[in-house]
Parts: structure tokens; C-alpha cells; sequence
């Protein structure tokens, strides 16, 4: 099935546009082996903020708290010194706020309006770097969308480019489930609206996300009527429409859709499908497919093998059990497209007709659950958010990435070529 028509692709993109991934094994092979060549996620987001209460008496800093604050100066210093004076010209640097393997992310303010932003330094001298750039910089360049992360501005350097982007300062989409208190499906259709509004935006322009996950849904700022953003373009692709097909397979194993497992070649469904298990967590704060095997987990997928069962399914209306089941089907043609996701009736009359009842306690309990099992399993991991970042790593050519959870920023997408 289709998912509109794509416009003129860059010339790049006309001659085979060049995947920021390598193919992957047969899952049979897949191991769970984590890369060591992300960074350690910062300490901060380490605390796991899902779940993380607020401070209302703060106490005087202590001695430790200062010599991290020293710290913290010192490295603001360290990355101000590397940035280009052209740049720090207009942009005064706050902060680092995620490192990737070519890149470096940093909180900003512009020097004249006083708003924040967020700079991607990246290193472009090594041919991996610049063709990371390239691509990534390729899809950002099209894009502007109330609902997907925005490229403001772009300073292109012989040895960095420097990619000033929209600072999304409210949160993950998980974030706001458990902080609200109360969550009913009209606000889970709220939430699912836009994200089906950016995507939809998104494969009409021919792009393919490949990475649509709940840590990569973030709303830009912490009000009630915030917009929620797609980010992390770092496995976008031209292709997947029209009489393009995809075949590099990667992703996150948990939202891999079937047709990518199985190595066979895709289209922008694979995006539907990863949607299809984000409404499905929203709505249960736990995952349709799951298991510490990860064989298991992807003989699961590919058989498409989930259940409607536990706490708070019974709760849960018919037609929102309806549209993930038009989002989950094994075959891609059979899938809803994002047009057609965002017209079903679930999300048209925003639930009118569900029950009202309040899904928090059942989701956040789900949730708490689930980090304590991860927490167990992986010691050393970060648990945050329900644990959906605790250890499960990005497939890159077979070849598990660093976990999630270690990449504090979402506007890093730094992979390794396919070859």
C-alpha cells in the first residue's frame, strides 16, 4: 500500500541513496552484545526521570555537588572551545546534552532573541562522518512540520557542520502518560493524532523513519498544549514509496516489523507498524511483543503474536483495540497508512464513544513493573521510563548498537555505513 506521493528526490537519492546502516544477519545469529561505541548516557537522565519526584525543600549544594558543577563548566568550556567562531558568534553554548560517535550535541541560546536551541556539532573530515552528515542533513533539509523536529539553520565548516535544530524541552511522550495522573484514550488519541500527523507528512515527502519509538516522540515544552515532535532522523531514508522499496534492515528489535526481520524489502509501513506498537504501550504501558530471547522476540513479531490480555485491556474499547490491529497485521499491504490511521474512527471523534476510565494507575503500574524486571536483568543498564530503554539496543547490520537508554540526546543519529 502506498503512502502518498513522494515529491523529487535529490540527485543522491535518484542514484541510490546511501543507507546509514548495514544489512543484518539472519536473526537466528542476532546476539544481544552492546557496542561500546556510544557513550555513557549522562548522570542526570542515569536517575531515570519516569519516575523521578521532585525536590521542594532543596538542600545547599554540597561539596560534590560543586566539584560536578566545576565539572560540568569545564566541559561547557572544553566544547565551546571546539566550536568555530562563526557559530559561537551567534549562538552563546549552555550546555552538553549527548555525544554520538561523530557528533556532539549541546544546549544554546541565541545571542540576540535569548532563545534556546540545540546545535549537532559534527565531524565530517572521516569519510563515515561525512556521509553520516550527509544523509541525515539530507532529510532534515525537506523537512518543516508543526510536528516533526525542525532544522533552523545550518553552518557547513571543512572539518564540522554544525546543525542548529528546534530544543525540545517537555519531555517524552511516556513522560507525560505517568506525570499526568490521569490518562484516558481521548488523551492517548490526542498524542497519537500528531504523531500520525508528522509521519503522514513525512511519507508523502518519501522519507522513511525506521526508528519511530516512544523516546523519539517529544513534546516541546512542558504546557498542556504542547505539539509532540518526531525526532531522530539518524535512520530516515528517502524510498518506501511508490516504486521505491527498502531492504537495509534496522531499527529497535521491539518495533521491528515483520517484513524487516524476514530481510525482505519494505516500504513506509514498517513506520506504521512501529506505530502500531507505540499506541499499543500508551494505551497498556506494556509491549505486544516482548521477550529476553531475543530469537524468541523476533519469531514472535513474525508471527505477529500478541494478545489483548491483563490489566487494563478489559478497560480498553473495542475500537482502539481495532486500530492497533489495523496497524499490526503482518502483511504491509493490509496496514493502515498514516492518512488512513489518522481518519479512523477511534481517532476522528477522539474517543467520544470509549470509556472515559482513567488508564493511569494500570499504566503506570505496567510500567513500574517492567523497569523493575529490566533492572534485574541488566544491573548495569539504565532503567528510565518504564524501563523501555533499559539495554535494548538499535540494530545496526545485525550488529546490536549501544542501548537506547545510553544516548541522552534525541537529536543524535549517529550509525555506521552499509557497505
Amino acid at each position: 500500500m502506498g503512502c502518498g506521493n513522494s515529491k523529487v528526490l535529490p540527485e543522491a537519492s535518484k542514484k541510490g541513496y546511501v543507507s546509514v546502516v548495514q544489512s543484518l544477519v539472519a536473526f537466528r545469529k542476532a546476539h544481544g552484545d552492546d557496542d561500546d561505541d556510544e557513550p555513557k548516557k549522562h548522570a542526570e537522565k542515569q536517575r531515570g526521570l519516569w519516575f523521578s519526584t521532585s525536590v521542594k525543600n532543596p538542600q545547599p549544594a554540597s561539596n560534590s555537588q560543586v566539584l560536578r558543577d566545576g565539572r560540568h563548566q569545564d566541559r561547557v568550556a572544553k566544547y565551546k572551545d571546539k566550536f568555530d567562531p562563526r557559530v559561537t558568534a551567534r549562538y552563546d553554548i549552555k550546555a552538553l546534552i549527548g555525544r554520538g560517535s561523530f557528533s556532539r550535541v549541546v544546549r544554546v541560546e541565541h545571542r540576540a532573541t535569548c532563545q534556546p536551541f540545540a546545535i549537532k556539532m559534527m565531524e565530517v573530515e572521516a569519510p563515515e562522518g561525512r556521509e553520516v552528515c550527509a544523509s541525515e542533513l539530507a532529510v532534515l533539509q525537506r523537512v518543516s512540520h508543526s510536528n516533526v523536529i525542525q532544522l533552523i539553520e545550518v553552518f557547513q565548516f571543512p572539518q564540522r557542520v554544525y546543525m542548529v535544530l528546534e530544543l525540545a524541552t517537555g519531555g517524552e511522550l511516556l513522560d507525560r502518560v505517568v506525570c499526568r495522573g490521569h490518562f484516558t484514550e481521548r488523551d492517548a488519541t490526542q498524542a497519537l493524532r500528531m504523531v500520525l500527523a508528522g509521519v503522514g507528512y513525512l511519507h508523502n515527502l518519501g522519507i522513511t523513519h525506521r526508528d519511530l519509538k516512544p523516546e523519539n516522540l517529544l513534546y516541546y515544552h512542558p504546557g498542556a498544549d504542547s505539539r509532540l515532535l518526531v525526532t531522530d532522523f539518524g535512520l530516515a531514508t528517502f524510498g518506501g514509496t511508490g516504486t521505491w522499496s527498502l531492504k537495509t534492515t534496522c531499527g529497535t528489535p521491539e518495533y521491528m516489523a515483520p517484513e524487516v526481520l524476514l530481510r525482505k524489502p519494505y516500504s513506509c509501513a514498517v513506520d506504521m507498524w512501529a506505530l502500531g506498537v507505540i499506541a499499543y504501550i500508551v494505551l497498556s504501558g506494556s509491549m505486544p511483543f516482548e521477550d529476553d530471547s531475543r530469537t524468541r522476540l523476533y519469531r514472535s513479531i513474525v508471527r505477529g503474536k500478541y494478545s489483548f490480555h491483563g490489566d487494563p485491556w478489559p478497560s480498553v474499547s473495542n475500537l482502539a483495540k481495532d486500530f492497533i490491529q489495523c496497524l499490526l497485521p503482518s502483511d504491509p499491504a493490509a496496514r493502515l497508512t498514516a492518512d488512513q490511521a489518522i481518519c479512523h474512527p477511534w481517532v476522528v471523534t477522539m474517543a467520544a464513544s470509549s470509556s472515559m476510565r482513567n488508564l493511569h494507575r494500570s499504566i503506570s503500574q505496567n510500567l513500574r513493573q517492567r523497569a523493575s524486571r529490566s533492572s534485574s536483568r541488566c544491573p548495569s543498564s539504565t532503567v528510565s521510563s518504564g524501563g523501555f530503554r533499559s539495554g535494548k539496543a538499535n540494530i545496526v547490520g545485525g550488529k546490536p548498537r549501544a542501548a537506547a537508554g545510553q544516548t541522552q540526546s534525541r537529536y543524535l543519529g549517529d550509525r555506521p555505513l552499509s557497505s
